[in-house]
């Protein structure tokens, strides 16, 4: 079976992709033939949508990139602090039961927080990550319960939850 590229072929304003199958015993066959046009209007929608899959700068979900490439362990060390504060400050989104904004914060705050704390476990020796592995463990499925809590608008859960969250956040800025 031969297979041919596409090609354009020129009419007045829509281009017609085609492309022919050709059978393996080389005779021609209409049934094998096909073709893709594509009109201005699908063009733009086609691009439009890309656009629209690819974008994630408005996504509110937790940020799966781990190590920031250019962080090094003493930006990490020094701005740990700054977002381990801004996780907690979350406290007063939950008082007044701002569920969705506190989603938001959480979120946001916790993303920044992993990167740090993954930066800096991975620059300990051998012998002190796996506590501080299982404590970072232990905070982020705790984040991830409290979001889960927040969004069920559980309110015993989620302050269950922010008390794991302090005080493992606690245990974590001790250790390192």
């Amino acid at each position: 079976m031969e297979l041919r590229t596409f090609t354009l072929q020129p009419t007045h304003l829509f281009p017609t992709f085609t492309c022919c199958v050709k059978p393996y015993n080389f005779q021609h066959s209409h049934k094998n033939d096909f073709s893709l046009k594509i009109s201005r209007r699908n063009l733009g929608l086609i691009i439009f949508s890309r656009e629209c899959i690819i974008r994630t700068e408005n996504a509110n979900a937790f940020e799966f990139g781990l190590v920031a490439p250019d962080q090094t362990v003493e930006e990490a060390q020094n701005v740990v602090r700054v977002h381990a504060q801004d996780l907690l400050q979350v406290r007063n989104l939950l008082e007044s039961e701002s569920w969705k904004i506190a989603q938001k914060v959480l979120r946001r705050s916790s993303a920044l927080l992993k990167k740090d704390i993954y930066t800096i476990i991975q620059s300990k020796p051998g012998s002190e990550r796996p506590q501080l592995r299982k404590l970072y463990s232990t905070l982020f499925n705790n984040v991830t319960r409290l979001d889960y809590a927040a969004r069920d608008k559980d309110g015993p859960e989620v302050w269950q939850r922010y008390e794991i969250i302090v005080a493992a956040v606690n245990d974590i800025l001790s250790r390192i």
